[in-house]
């Protein structure tokens, strides 16, 4: 164990994120959800429980509009999500879960959840929940989407 290189504080942060999103990913294969990529799982989960619009998911994915567009189609023809009209502007278009996306999604919630009552077991329940508030309040700087509604 003293061999192991220390990591920067970045990958430290990233390797638990990489490690949820892998279980995740399998879960959702396993669970017969397996006809999606793991660009297209990334887009899937930034979408709004009432919907999302392509600009704000293809900036939260930090993706071209274009890019994003060609990923919800892909996961519209697999009976993942739909279009449907912006009840707050009749022009714009949001995306929504269908019965199958939503299905996929309390899966990916359930698998994180697990996750999630590992790290508390792991880390114990004072440490878990001070990573949980020091990760929230390093939110405020680090998000520009923390504070939208």
């Amino acid at each position: 164990m003293g061999d192991e290189q220390p990591v920067s504080l970045g990958v430290a942060l990233f390797i638990p994120y990489r490690h949820m999103e892998d279980r995740i990913f399998r879960a959702l294969q396993d669970a017969g959800f397996n006809d999606w990529t793991l660009a297209q799982a990334r887009v899937f989960q930034r979408i709004a429980s009432d919907g999302s619009r392509l600009t704000d998911l293809a900036e939260q994915a930090q993706l071209s509009k274009q890019n994003t567009g060609v990923l919800v189609d892909q996961l519209e023809r697999f009976g993942y999500v739909r279009r449907v009209s912006d009840p707050a502007d009749g022009r714009a278009r949001l995306i929504v879960f269908e019965e199958r996306g939503q299905r996929a999604a309390e899966v990916a919630m359930a698998t994180s959840s697990e996750i999630l009552a590992e790290w508390k077991g792991y880390l114990g329940t004072r440490n878990f929940t001070l990573l949980q508030q020091i990760l929230d309040q390093l939110r405020e700087i680090t998000d520009p989407y923390a504070h939208k509604s």
